[in-house]
């Protein structure tokens, strides 16, 4: 069996995807400009660059709602970050939209959480207010279009 090919999967995308959905090879392109993949489509290449980043890899050590207990039942960012990604996939696949691209986004969504929630993130917004404030989307951008940078 051949290897499937980044003209493949977009053929899919065109054959498959809702007349609305966004497709790889509509993508308005990259911040630092790069050659396309032979075998991977766009998102599906967003996706794993989150995927493998080190904010990614830090939500593990982030709790979602802290808690005084511990053990197998504490919530992370990770944790929440990936039952997102799922649940965005799953309703993508049953709307004919692009999984790959909701899957990145929900991936990248929780990059900018401070750690131990909310009360640290509404400390920063009061302690930054000179600055515009603080807010997890800004740093979640701030995060994947600057601090996460592999480009020269």
């Amino acid at each position: 069996m051949p290897l499937r090919t980044r003209k493949d999967w977009e053929k899919k995308e065109a054959l498959s995807l809702a007349p609305y959905a966004s497709k790889s090879r509509e993508s308005l392109g990259r911040k630092y400009p790069e050659e396309s993949h032979d075998f991977r489509p766009e998102f599906q290449r967003d996706r794993e660059r989150i995927v493998h980043s080190t904010a990614f890899r830090s939500l593990e050590y982030k709790t979602q709602i802290p808690l005084n207990s511990s053990g197998d039942h504490v919530r992370t960012r990770l944790t929440h970050t990936i039952e997102v990604a799922s649940l965005s996939r799953s309703l993508c696949r049953s709307l004919s939209l692009n999984e790959d691209l909701a899957e990145a986004i929900a991936l990248a969504r929780d990059l900018g959480h401070p750690p131990f929630g909310r009360p640290v993130e509404q400390a920063l917004d009061q302690l930054m207010q000179d600055c515009g404030g603080f807010g997890r989307r800004r740093q979640s951008l701030r995060v994947v279009e600057q601090l996460e940078i592999k480009y020269p």
